[in-house]
């Protein structure tokens, strides 16, 4: 007679919660610091780290396999949007440039499936919490190594010294937009750790300042769209989720129309809010380039031009576009335009809804539930959409992980999956014991 297996044997390595925390802690970093691991052993480097970390998740799934079902394993339609960026490889004017672009690209999203099924929600925000600790201080070490203590450039990892004038700062992250964008992150992780107490008081409070310092050092204007907007979002969800259960689906309505106001009062409104910001100069360089996108994206308004993620400026369409402006880009300066651009209509369809079904979904777990840690992935994804409207961040990177992780949770809460399987066991002819008597 065969009995239950031993809880007293030790778990295989892979499917253990130390090896599930290294191993996420490994995807944090490496992707993180990206810019850094690159400028100091380069991009073949990294590609062999995202590779093996990628090799490590397969075989973690394949061991948990009996843990997994298929049908749940990532939502339906950022399986769309990676297969629809591969397929673009096949029309794409620069085939090699395409397959290198899609191979990071759905490599990161395989990794964020992964962190999403070894890790739960409060695992995932202490792993992201702790790399970022390590990253934001490297950053600020190495500021006031060039910029205080030796008074000057470090050139290969972009950072300039500049500290000691207030900023603007990089860290380790390449350009100051960059940092902006990871202390929000950061504060966003920070600040629900302190609310589930899952560090010490002295930790989370000395996180915070980090964050918030190197934020402002960073004298990023996009900082302080995306800090503003994911603050009164914050507020919004801390609203709803004190608001009773049987009032809340029409405070959601509410609150959805209030949203829509507010954006089309934020567009009307546009000027006097950009010279407050003093980023009148910047917002003009943004707008020629996002009106030659448009331009370009008519000419394969569908399809688009084929995946390439990072711009390549000696690739059509990309070298098309100082012909308008006199001037070269890194990117769109516009996750919707660049995907318009590579992927055309069809592929910012997709990739609004990932965004946009992760972001209720989310959001709607979030108001529902009581713990404090199912906030973040709504105010991530918050974060991640606005600041997608200002640079190309969510389309490669750290960005990419981040919106397909947070799709990731949000879809195994609230999916057509999970209704589906209840309306099966609540049917007479369901799985359940019940129902087959």
């Amino acid at each position: 007679m065969t009995g239950a297996p031993d809880a007293r044997r030790p778990l295989p390595p892979l499917s253990s919660p130390a090896f599930a925390r290294a191993f996420a802690l490994a995807v944090f970093a490496a992707v993180f610091a990206r810019y850094a691991i690159v400028a100091m052993a380069g991009e073949v480097t990294w590609a062999t780290i995202v590779a093996g970390l990628c090799a490590v998740g397969a075989a973690v799934l394949y061991v948990r396999r009996d843990e997994l079902e298929l049908v749940r394993l990532a939502p339906t339609t950022l399986v769309l949007l990676v297969a629809w960026a591969g397929a673009s490889v096949f029309w794409s004017p620069s085939a090699t440039h395409s397959l290198g672009g899609w191979s990071a690209f759905a490599a990161l999203a395989f990794l964020a499936v992964v962190l999403g099924h070894v890790r739960d929600a409060l695992q995932t925000v202490r792993a992201l919490g702790d790399v970022l600790r390590w990253l934001l201080g490297v950053s600020l070490a190495l500021e006031v190594l060039s910029g205080i203590l030796l008074d000057l450039p470090i050139p290969f990892l972009g950072i300039q010294g500049a500290i000691a004038e207030l900023g603007p700062v990089q860290g380790i992250f390449g350009t100051r937009n960059a940092l902006g964008f990871v202390t929000v992150i950061a504060l966003i992780t920070f600040l629900v750790e302190f609310r589930t107490q899952s560090v010490s008081v002295a930790t989370a409070i000395a996180s915070v300042v980090l964050a918030g310092a190197l934020a402002a050092l960073s004298g990023s204007p996009t900082v302080i769209v995306v800090a503003a907007v994911t603050g009164v979002a914050a507020l919004a969800l801390w609203t709803m989720r004190r608001v009773p259960a049987a009032w809340r689906g029409r405070a959601q309505a509410a609150l959805g129309s209030v949203v829509v106001v507010g954006i089309a009062g934020a567009w009307a409104f546009r000027a006097p809010l950009v010279d407050t910001l003093g980023a009148g100069a910047d917002l003009t360089l943004r707008t020629d380039l996002w009106a030659r996108l448009v331009h370009l994206s008519e000419m394969r308004p569908v399809q688009g031009f084929g995946w390439f993620g990072e711009w390549v400026n000696d690739a059509v369409p990309f070298a098309l576009v100082p012909l308008g402006l006199g001037e070269t880009h890194a990117s769109a300066l516009n996750a919707y335009l660049d995907v318009l651009l590579q992927l055309g209509a069809v592929g910012l369809l997709l990739f609004v809804a990932l965004g946009g079904l992760g972001l209720a979904r989310g959001w709607l777990v979030a108001s529902d539930r009581r713990s404090v840690v199912h906030a973040w992935a709504p105010l991530t994804l918050v974060a991640l959409l606005t600041v997608s409207m200002f640079e190309s961040f969510t389309l490669t990177g750290a960005g990419w992980l981040l919106l397909a992780l947070c799709a990731v949770r949000a879809g195994q809460s609230r999916s057509w999956r999970e209704r589906l399987e209840q309306r099966m066991a609540s049917s007479p002819t369901g799985g359940s014991e019940e129902g087959r008597l």
